[in-house]
C-alpha cells in the first residue's frame, strides 16, 4: 500500500522525499538558533491552511501571539485570515511547563488536540520541556504515541548544541529528520538542508542549499 503523503509547504523540499511527508508521522526539525526552524513550522502550517486543514502552533516559550504573528507577517507565505477563521490556532504551554508534571501536561497537550481535530501540528521548541520534566525520555515517547494516535504529521522542532546534528533524545522518537544548517565559508554564510532519516522514503541524504527570503524557507536545488 503506497504511503499517504502531504505537501511540506517548503519550496524544493519535496522533490527531496518523494512528494512530501508521510501522513501520520513525527518530524523533527533541527537546527541551531537562527537557522530558521519557526519560520519552516509556520510554513508548514500555513501550507495546510491553504488546502483547509486545521493546523496547531503550541509553543512552549510563553511568547505573545502578537508578537509571533507580527514577526510571520513579514512572510509572504503569513496569511491572517486563517488566524481569524479559526483554521490556524495558536496555544502556548509555556506557563504550564513550570506548574504541571509530566501526566498533566501531555493532558493538556492532548486536550488540545481533541478541542482543535489538526491534521498539522507544531510543538516548538520541544527541548525546553526537558527543563521542566523529571523523565523527558519518557514524556517523549507518550506523547509521539498519543500524536500518533491522533493521525496528524507533526513537527517538533529542536535546538541542537554544539557539535550535534540533532537533539537525540528527540531524533529516536521521530519518523523524520530534517537538519537546517548554518555554516561559515571564508567570509560567507551559507544556508543547507538535510533530511537525515524519512521512513519509507527514498530520499536525498546531501546537503542542500537553502536560503530564508520574503517568501520564507526555499531549497535552491534539489538532486540526488
Amino acid at each position: 500500500m503506497p504511503i499517504s503523503r502531504i505537501p511540506s509547504g517548503i519550496k524544493g523540499l519535496d522533490e527531496l522525499i518523494e512528494g512530501g511527508f508521510p501522513a501520520p508521522s513525527i518530524i523533527l526539525v533541527a537546527g541551531s538558533a537562527g537557522a530558521g526552524k519557526t519560520t519552516f513550522a509556520f510554513q508548514f502550517l500555513m501550507e495546510g491552511a491553504r488546502r483547509g486543514e486545521k493546523c496547531l502552533y503550541i509553543s512552549t516559550l510563553s511568547e505573545s501571539s502578537e508578537w509571533m504573528l507580527r514577526f510571520m507577517s513579514s512572510f509572504k507565505f503569513f496569511d491572517p485570515v486563517y488566524i481569524e477563521d479559526g483554521t490556524f490556532v495558536y496555544e502556548d504551554i509555556g506557563e504550564d511547563l513550570a506548574r504541571l508534571d509530566e501526566i498533566k501536561l501531555l493532558s493538556k497537550i492532548q486536550e488540545m488536540i481533541a478541542t482543535h481535530a489538526p491534521q498539522r501540528v507544531v510543538i516548538d521548541p520541544i527541548n525546553v520541556v526537558n527543563n521542566y520534566i523529571e523523565n523527558y525520555r519518557q514524556f517523549l515517547f507518550d506523547l509521539v504515541t498519543m500524536l500518533k494516535n491522533w493521525s496528524a504529521v507533526t513537527l517538533l522542532t529542536g535546538e541542537v548544541k554544539e557539535g550535534e546534528k540533532y537533539p537525540p533524545d528527540v531524533g529516536y522518537t521521530a519518523d523524520g529528520i530534517v537538519t537546517l544548517i548554518i555554516r561559515s565559508e571564508g567570509d560567507v554564510v551559507k544556508r543547507y538542508v538535510q533530511v537525515l532519516k524519512m521512513r519509507g522514503t527514498n530520499h536525498s541524504l546531501s546537503n542542500h542549499p537553502m536560503e530564508i527570503t520574503e517568501n520564507g524557507v526555499e531549497v535552491l536545488r534539489a538532486r540526488f
